[in-house]
């Protein structure tokens, strides 16, 4: 008869292609899966409902598959450190299974697991599953962490990939004196977003789970990735991959997404269809670094990575802040931007840029008030992605080339020629004309008839100033 494993799902919400559980499913047939909503972190300040309703249809997906394959997802609205050992040990679990995470948070709460454990003689083993090379396998030639991305991306580029694992099969439920057991611990049906005490009543970018995972990156690599180098600057165009959440919460593999690049190079016709590959591929890399990067230096979590930004002159106005949040700063592409994270849990990588660029450079506030209010909104929000888009875009980051100061102006011009996405989440504006609204220059008379604010900083000069604070503050 088989020996119970607990498989404790965190940030890999899928049955396919997960190394911890394929580990699992080696050593047993009997494998029931578990996941936490851990109020240490729905109580957090800096959760998005959007986040959270995704999250719900992940678990939804999950149950449903671990319940196709005889078993099922136990679901505790519980920390894990009370749940877990005492579980374990009430149904005499031969070993708990899961995959590691670089947050610090995560790390933490891993040490404090595997003590509990041990204490109560539960054996547990642990998998990096969330990244195609674990942290320690990338370094230098001095064998230090990289800190700056085009070396990492050439070492890590180079080495082997794994391919992805089989997915488990015929699996045995618990018993019913198990599942009492379970039920006497906490476990609950899967609760709703309202149960939990959020609101989002808007629709998803992205179906939440592993099927929707899947069907989009087959239609991504159809249809979009042969012209993905170009394509992906322009925010009104369906260019980009929109798997962001997908790989954040784990219902696809970071060896699925590879294998699928592999598939397409070695199909490829063209020269140009081979850079546009490849250039998702260092896509796939810029994740992969910050997740290192977060992992070796867990202290981006609070502050800034060069040391000239631990203590910059931030001028924090709050107002300039709010306007910001609203999309009331009158520069377009920041506002519609900042509408479409406000409206959809999400934002265009490249508007991303610009509005960090923005908050940092023009209105000169502190990026970590940013990057709260990105996780506070996004559906896709990562802690490593999230702090080191931020950080790169502050300058206070890891970056070769640091003072990077984006015109909003010339972002327009470029990416939003003929005000497309503008129009799109500024719909007060839109019948105002195409040149005006891409260089931002809206007559004040307009601006009042339409109702949308004048600008509340000037460009030109926040730059100046901003550029002579980071001179003075210059290490």
């Amino acid at each position: 008869m088989s020996k119970l494993i607990i498989f404790w799902h965190r940030r890999d919400l899928r049955i396919r292609d997960n190394i911890g559980l394929a580990s699992a499913r080696e050593k047993s047939q009997k494998i029931i899966g578990l996941f936490c909503l851990d109020p240490a972190i729905l109580k957090g300040d800096d959760i998005a409902p959007a986040r959270i309703k995704y999250l719900l249809g992940c678990l939804a997906e999950l149950k449903e598959n671990y319940q196709k394959l005889g078993s099922d997802l136990l679901i505790f609205h519980n920390s894990p450190l009370t749940i877990i050992p005492k579980l374990a040990e009430g149904l005499k679990a031969e070993a708990i299974y899961w995959n590691l995470d670089v947050e610090p948070f995560s790390r933490q709460r891993d040490k404090m697991m595997e003590e509990a454990l041990k204490g109560k003689g539960i054996k547990f083993e642990t998998f990096w599953d969330q990244l195609l090379h674990p942290p320690e396998t990338i370094l230098s030639k001095t064998n230090t962490p990289y800190t700056v991305y085009t070396p990492f991306w050439r070492n890590w580029s180079q080495q082997p990939k794994l391919k992805p694992v089989n997915s488990p099969s015929n699996l045995f439920p618990l018993t019913e004196e198990e599942n009492d057991i379970a039920k006497n611990w906490g476990f609950i049906p899967l609760p709703s977003l309202e149960d939990l005490g959020f609101t989002w009543d808007n629709e998803l970018l992205l179906t939440a789970g592993e099927s929707a995972a899947k069907e989009r990156l087959e239609y991504f690599c159809r249809y979009h990735l042969s012209d993905y180098n170009e394509n992906r600057n322009y925010p009104f165009l369906d260019g980009t991959s929109q798997l962001s959440a997908a790989i954040k919460f784990g219902v696809i593999s970071p060896r699925t997404l590879w294998q699928y690049t592999i598939t397409e190079l070695e199909n490829c016709e063209s020269d140009e269809a081979r850079e546009n590959i490849i250039t998702w591929q260092k896509e796939l890399a810029w994740r992969e670094f910050y997740q290192h990067c977060l992992y070796f230096f867990p202290e981006l979590e609070k502050g800034a990575y060069r040391q000239q930004f631990q203590n910059f002159p931030w001028q924090n106005n709050e107002n300039f802040f709010q306007a910001w949040c609203e999309g009331k700063t009158g520069y377009p592409i920041v506002d519609a931007a900042m509408r479409q994270l406000n409206e959809t849990g999400w934002m265009h990588n490249r508007c991303r840029m610009i509005v960090a660029s923005f908050l940092t450079k023009d209105l000169i506030i502190d990026w970590r008030w940013g990057e709260k209010y990105f996780m506070q909104k996004l559906y896709d929000g990562d802690l490593a992605s999230n702090n080191g888009g931020w950080q790169w875009s502050a300058s206070s980051g890891m970056d070769a080339k640091p003072l990077r100061i984006f015109n909003p102006a010339s972002q327009s011009q470029k990416f939003d020629a003929e005000a497309e996405y503008i129009r799109q989440w500024l719909p007060e504006i839109s019948n105002l004309d195409t040149a005006d609204l891409v260089t931002g220059k809206i007559s004040p008379l307009d601006a009042q008839s339409c109702g949308y604010p004048l600008p509340i900083v000037d460009h030109n000069q926040q730059q100046r100033k901003f550029k002579q604070l980071y001179q003075t503050t210059k290490d």
